[in-house]
């Protein structure tokens, strides 16, 4: 059986993707689309990339109305920097105390209401 290899692309809905854009490239550091083809798109690092329905009447993607979330691994030594950074930027942040056999998890919210959750995986 042939495989995907990885994710190609992450895209939903904005009113106003410019400014949504903007934010993630300011504070995940996503790099927008590239205008033309000889510019490299933002590349992410390697590591596992987990699939995972939800039920419908899930309280994990916060709201009833939310469709997905994003997780972005972050290195395990950068989380709480990340964390540091964004509170400062005045983003709340949402630290899972706990730490699990497959990391550490904080969870944001871009501007459009969109959970984003960052993973520093174990190890």
């Amino acid at each position: 059986m042939e495989k995907g290899a990885g994710i190609g692309g992450i895209f939903f809905r904005s009113q106003d993707p410019g400014t949504l854009a903007a934010w993630y490239v300011a504070h995940l550091g996503v790099d927008l689309l590239p205008g033309d083809y000889g510019t490299t798109p933002w590349q992410s690092a390697g590591g596992t990339v987990v699939c995972a329905p939800f039920p419908a009447d899930t309280d994990y993607l916060d709201r009833r109305e939310q469709g997905f979330m994003v997780n972005f691994r972050v290195r395990v030594r950068d989380l709480d920097r990340m964390v540091a950074q964004l509170e400062t930027a005045g983003i709340a942040v949402r630290r899972d105390p706990e730490t699990y056999p497959k990391g550490r998890f904080a969870r944001i919210h871009d501007p459009n209401g969109n959970p984003v959750e960052l993973c520093a995986p174990a190890g």
